[in-house]
């Protein structure tokens, strides 16, 4: 593993990416043992302020908060006041869904792993819709892609449980068996901290994982950081006559009974703090947070989440990423994107952040442990050769298939190619593998993978974690 702290090939490429994609801040940070040893960050946390940016700078961290959900969660288990394999209804006795077998079998450790077999539902919106409402409207460009007036708010569990119970969806198999991505059932994690703990559950981050681990510019609220000042502001972007347009909205969203999901804020300092649960046995410096035996429990590779990727609690597993066992996960909300990669047995950990949604944040922090690795920036750790597949194949994967979440993709074959269009963002995809297709968009290799039933029809696809039906 290389370690200068010159990172020249990457340095070159952030900066490419940062102009490319009109990113107003982005700040990175690798840390070997716990210790920083490259940090580095390009633009903003405001522009037109020219405020600089910091290992102490302050962004939303999205999904990657997950996995402190997790970790508390495994704490109770510790303190012998749940069990993961415990029935969520235990606690939550009003949860229901329209499978009524299926609800009483799904588990904590379901709800953990993605694997209740919920698939994904608009109430994330609808827990955030109260400041979605604060943010600025451009009247020149006609009715938004969403009608917030038609979406009910959601406040508080109890209202996110019972929008849960009336909403019209097929579950999408028996607990454990297909793998979803599910911000509710994490929301609902959330709801079973607080009533197993006795506390809110942002007050429980603070009591047992923030404070305990020196974590202290790490906040669910803006206000709690008490005259810390480098906060990065946030950004939107819009599409105006096919130019994209970068500006100032810094009205972050805020979701009550979703906080477990991905409302956390902190930094790069704090984030490598955090790593070290996953490097030093469950320790940061001298506090147990975790016992050793939780740390291996949040990273196993519990259930298929993507192509040679797996999914643990609150975090992704890599089995073989060049060689060694990636720990990560991503985090993206309006002026967030997150990602905290980890290589235990190296010591190696690394924090990107940007303050604008939608960017290569993730891509970009791949790139930079591949040239710590001694590959190329460019290098990916699976095979992209292309599979063969018959021209008249192809058209068995042409359709439209509609997120709960609000997500359209549409694929057609045109000149014997499969083309993609995701929420309006248009690319030619190529086959790797079985009815799997790799995905190019912003510079970023995601994975499509087609679901079919007994009889060999597609139904579903597998995009971005999230498993989506199609339209008929």
């Amino acid at each position: 593993m290389k370690q200068e702290t010159m990172m020249k090939e990457f340095d070159q490429y952030a900066g490419e990416m940062t102009k490319k994609y009109q990113i107003p801040g982005f700040a990175m940070g690798l840390a070997k043992d716990g210790q920083l040893f490259y940090e580095n960050d390009f633009g903003y946390r405001n522009i037109e302020k020219e405020l600089p940016l910091s290992s102490n700078t302050v962004f939303g961290i999205g999904s990657v908060t997950k996995s402190f959900t997790c970790v508390a969660i495994l704490q109770l288990q510790e303190a012998g006041k749940l069990s993961v394999h415990d029935a969520v209804v235990k606690y939550l006795p009003e949860f229901k869904t329209n499978n009524e077998d299926y609800t009483k079998q799904m588990t904590i450790h379901h709800f953990m792993t993605h694997s209740a077999g919920i698939p994904p539902l608009p109430a994330l919106t609808g827990a955030m819709r109260t400041s979605m409402l604060l943010d600025p409207t451009f009247e020149e460009e006609g009715k938004p892609d969403m009608d917030l007036s038609k979406i009910p708010s959601i406040e508080t569990y109890e209202e996110l449980m019972k929008d849960i119970a009336n909403a019209d969806f097929t579950l999408l198999g028996a607990p454990g068996t297909e793998f979803s991505y599910s911000n509710d059932c994490y929301a609902l994690l959330g709801t079973i901290i607080e009533r197993v703990s006795g506390i809110s559950y942002e007050q429980y981050m603070k009591d047992y994982i923030l404070d305990p681990a020196g974590m202290h510019q790490s906040v669910f609220h803006y206000e709690e950081l008490k005259g810390h000042e480098d906060v990065a502001t946030l950004y939107n972007s819009r599409k105006k006559d096919e130019e994209t347009i970068v500006f100032e909205s810094n009205n972050p969203w805020d979701a009550p009974a979703m906080r477990a999901a991905g409302f956390l804020k902190s930094t790069i300092n704090d984030m490598v703090k955090y790593s070290e649960i996953f490097r030093n046995n469950g320790k940061v410096d001298s506090v147990q947070i975790l016992t050793p035996e939780s740390v291996e429990l949040m990273t196993t590779p519990y259930i298929q989440c993507d192509h040679e990727r797996y999914y643990g609690y609150g975090l992704m597993i890599t089995p073989d990423y060049f060689g060694y066992r990636l720990i990560e996960h991503g985090g993206s909300i309006k002026g967030v994107a997150a990602q905290l990669n980890m290589i235990p047995e190296l010591g190696l950990a690394g924090v990107s952040f940007t303050n604008l949604a939608g960017v290569p944040s993730t891509q970009l922090l791949y790139s930079a442990f591949a040239e710590q690795l001694g590959k190329s920036i460019h290098d990916c750790h699976f095979s992209l050769e292309e599979f063969d597949i018959s021209p008249e194949k192809l058209n068995e994967f042409e359709g439209e298939f509609v997120s709960g979440e609000g997500s359209k993709v549409k694929l057609h074959v045109e000149a014997e190619k499969l083309h993609i269009n995701v929420d309006g963002m248009q690319s030619i995809i190529k086959p790797i593998a079985e009815d799997t297709f790799l995905v190019n968009i912003k510079d970023s290799n995601l994975i499509l993978r087609f679901k079919r039933d007994e009889k060999g029809t597609i139904v579903r696809i597998k995009c971005g974690y999230r498993q989506i039906p199609k339209v008929n």
